[in-house]
């Protein structure tokens, strides 16, 4: 007997079929998608003049205020010097070898995505801690969007929205956001039952617990979602390109189809100084507020 017999045991489709069922599915979906398409743009068309807008304010503001108030943000954040000069000399450096331009463009697809994506993800994963069968709904679907090859992501996407700003911004999104949602859920949950009951004798409401005792104790789990998040969306910004994204992933891009070595490691590191410099600024400031929570 065949090591293989075992198949044609298995119930499946025949090729006519399947093929039947394709068809079905996308005809279903480019209907969909002309009945729908226009109002679904209209409705992200404030999400395509925000992006337009900051797009513009950091490639029309002068380099040297664009690192001084990158600067200030950063000691703000870290109260950290060395932290602070690495990220003057990380943009000087970038804005060196030309890739200004880039870098701001990609920049503002990041923070655009990323203040999304926390805006969405907090309130998901509190409602996922408040409610069991909201996370039992939630969880198979941070399942699926991890484990989903992200090219999958533009497909629907581009088919509904077309090429552009906003097609991209929404693919980075939904690659990224599962991060911040899991660590939310996670550090409020790991939140001491102690210091609740604590709270509770003290006459606090549930918004003052949550927002008193759970989320700054739960803070350093939530920064390090939103790390996550914004490395998940810089790792994006390379397949974002494929769609018309302008930013450091278009000469990526160009680099791997023309074999252009040094163009593409430039700007990958570009990238990877964009991740470090989010990441540990926002590891800095969970420190110091917990630091602070804990004195308080």
């Amino acid at each position: 007997m065949s090591d293989k017999s075992w198949l044609a045991e298995i119930p499946q489709l025949d090729r006519q079929e399947l093929r039947d069922f394709k068809k079905l599915l996308d005809g279903s979906f480019r209907e969909f998608s002309r009945e729908y398409g226009d109002s679904i743009q209209s409705f992200f068309d404030p999400l395509l003049s925000t992006l337009i807008w900051f797009e513009k304010l950091l490639l029309s503001t002068p380099w040297w205020l664009v690192i001084a108030v990158l600067a200030a943000f950063s000691y703000a954040a870290s109260r950290s010097v060395k932290l602070t000069i690495a990220v003057i000399a990380s943009f000087l450096v970038i804005g060196y070898f030309g890739m200004w331009e880039d870098t701001m463009r990609t920049m503002s697809m990041i923070v655009v995505s990323t203040l999304l994506a926390i805006l969405i993800g907090i309130p998901t994963g509190v409602a996922m801690v408040r409610s069991n069968r909201i996370q039992s709904l939630v969880t198979p679907i941070l399942d699926v969007m991890q484990t989903m090859p992200a090219f999958v992501y533009l497909i629907p996407v581009v088919m509904l929205l077309g090429i552009g700003k906003v097609p991209g911004v929404i693919a980075v999104i939904i690659y990224a956001i599962p991060p911040v949602i899991r660590l939310t859920n996670l550090g409020i949950r790991l939140v001491d039952k102690e210091v609740l009951e604590a709270a509770t004798a003290y006459g606090a409401s549930p918004l003052q617990r949550l927002f008193g005792v759970q989320i700054p104790l739960a803070m350093p789990n939530i920064m390090a979602g939103i790390n996550q998040t914004i490395m998940m969306a810089l790792a994006m910004v390379v397949i974002a390109s494929m769609i018309g994204v302008k930013g450091l992933g278009q000469p990526v891009l160009q680099a791997i189809s023309n074999q252009y070595f040094t163009q593409g490691l430039l700007n990958g590191l570009a990238i990877v100084a964009l991740a470090i410099i989010f990441d540990r600024i926002s590891q800095s400031y969970a420190k110091r507020t917990l630091q602070n929570f804990g004195e308080s």
